[in-house]
């Protein structure tokens, strides 16, 4: 029963419905018993009321009590015919009871003879309509049912999503800590002050970017932001050879990305393009809001000379683990919606990558 009026506006209903019932009963028993209209109306509607709240909890708590998936269809059958002969025995108590007391000489507009002929129409009714709830009842049920594994698969699709992004962003930080452990070793025989230069600011990325763990999206202003601390870190290494030009208008700055989305293409430029020119090169990073997009590009120098694999961030020293990661997380986070795709012309390597454009995170 709560399944049919657990909401305003199902109660509603089932009440609507029961009154035209009932109003039905008083026009079979005009035509029936030959009585006055308003005697009919008052003999009927509120015994059919009685009947709607009495048959309604008991279908009710009896369909909860032998679920179908549960029971064997014999008992179920057994149970529904015993309720609905029992039930149709009260309300034809509670017709004849409700008829005897408005049988009064001082109110002619109450009250009707009762033929045996109403008799039976009611108890066939009766017996008709607890059926009917225990099958409105039972589709509710499975409705319900159905629902909830529906929600629960859905919950742990979810959840399966965000232990594989999590995982996706933890392969991220030592994937970036062994090169730049790799740098600082390097750094410590050439240059000790340098090497301790780079571990501060090691340390003052990862505390930046700790800052950002417990947020699934960040505003690629602040994205950026990491991607400045970044780069920071790899000039000690580089100097004036390392330059970043950096286009990011306030409406695509204020759009939210999985963090750590765009360093993994900053550090795959340096280490695939810039460490291989003996003069250094730049790293232009741009975004553009395109109505429901957001398309952020990545532009480095690369060797002219150099295979093109290798150039496009794929070589066996690598392994393309940023891209690949990068193109992971998007699939995960948005589906179908997001996407990343590199090319090179001659001595430019580019990575374009197009998500939704998000301003609050769900």
């Amino acid at each position: 029963m709560q399944g049919l009026i657990s909401s305003r506006r199902g109660a509603t209903l089932y009440l609507l419905a029961w009154l035209f019932l009932g109003t039905a009963l008083g026009g079979v028993t005009v035509a029936v018993e030959d009585t006055a209209w308003v005697n009919a109306m008052i003999f009927a509607i509120p015994v059919t009321l009685v009947y709607a709240a009495s048959a309604g909890f008991s279908s009710y708590y009896l369909c909860r009590a032998y679920p179908l998936a549960e029971r064997g269809a014999a008992s179920v059958l057994l149970a529904l015919g015993a309720a609905a002969i029992v039930s149709t025995l009260l309300w034809n108590a509670v017709v004849r009871g409700w008829n005897e007391a408005c049988l009064l000489p001082e109110v002619p507009w109450a009250g009707i003879a009762f033929k045996p002929q109403l008799a039976i129409l009611i108890s066939g009714l009766g017996v008709l309509l607890y059926g009917l709830l225990a099958a409105v009842n039972y589709l509710v049920t499975e409705f319900e049912r159905a629902r909830g594994a529906e929600h629960r698969e859905l919950e742990s699709r979810l959840m399966a999503q965000e232990a594989e992004l999590r995982m996706l962003r933890t392969q991220i930080d030592p994937h970036f800590l062994f090169n730049s452990l790799n740098s600082i070793s390097a750094l410590t025989s050439q240059n000790p002050k340098s090497a301790r230069e780079m571990t501060l600011q090691l340390a003052g990325f990862f505390r930046q970017s700790l800052s950002m763990e417990a947020h699934k999206k960040v505003a690629l202003e602040q994205e950026m932001m990491l991607v400045r601390h970044f780069l920071a870190i790899e000039k000690v290494r580089f100097g004036e050879r390392l330059a970043l030009r950096a286009a990011i208008p306030q409406d695509a700055g204020a759009c939210l990305v999985p963090p750590m989305i765009i360093q993994p293409l900053v550090e795959n430029a340096i280490k695939h393009g810039i460490a291989q020119l003996a003069e250094g090169g730049w790293i232009d990073v741009s975004a553009r809001r395109a109505g429901s997009l957001l398309h952020i590009r990545v532009d480095n120098a690369v060797d002219q000379d150099a295979p093109a694999a290798a150039a496009g961030h794929g070589g066996s020293e690598g392994n393309g683990i940023g891209l690949a990661n990068v193109r992971q997380r998007l699939a995960c986070a948005y589906g179908h919606e997001a996407s990343i795709r590199w090319a090179r012309q001659e001595n430019i390597f580019t990575v374009t990558v197009s998500m939704p454009a998000e301003t609050k995170e769900g």
